[in-house]
């Protein structure tokens, strides 16, 4: 008694509140790379949005993004290699010549303006059918949760890891 059967709907209203968030968040990232790969911004994968968070701010070393994401030098380089070769990331100047910087290509930056311009037209489309009100609230409470769980520092400072 009380436990659900394999495989039996599961109530949405009856899932907590991490969970809800959760599933919220990847369906609005399933969504936003449909349209960006629909775009033309083939192979962007939800990982390399932890990249690019880091670069909106200017280029930087592969050291320097490996200690932000906290992977590997190898990982990052892996990443950046593969993001340089899909055109959203080109060298930039570096002071030492032994040090290699990265930074968004036009392309790389056309990408991040095409994800935020589909991530406010889903937020009209919210607004329109449950009312700007609620979403607002809904907002401030989602805000509300995550400070309280010791999480909004790292979103303010862009520095949100990629989940292990």
């Amino acid at each position: 008694m009380g436990h659900e059967k394999e495989g039996s709907a599961v109530s949405l209203e009856q899932l907590d509140l991490g969970y809800l968030a959760l599933f919220v968040g990847m369906r609005v990232n399933e969504l936003t790379l449909d349209e960006l790969h629909g775009a033309g911004f083939t192979g962007l994968r939800h990982a390399h949005g932890f990249v690019f968070q880091h670069l909106l701010g200017g280029p930087h070393s592969i050291s320097e993004l490996a200690a932000l994401l906290e992977v590997t030098q190898q990982a990052a380089s892996k990443t950046v290699a593969e993001l340089e070769q899909l055109g959203f990331l080109e060298q930039t100047p570096s002071t030492d010549a032994r040090v290699r910087r990265v930074g968004l290509s036009e392309r790389g930056q056309a990408a991040v303006e095409k994800g935020r311009s589909v991530r406010a037209e889903l937020e009209k489309r919210f607004a329109r059918t449950l009312g700007r009100r609620a979403i607002d609230d809904a907002r401030k409470l989602l805000a509300q949760v995550l400070d309280s769980l010791g999480g909004a520092e790292a979103v303010r400072s862009r520095k949100v890891r990629l989940p292990r």
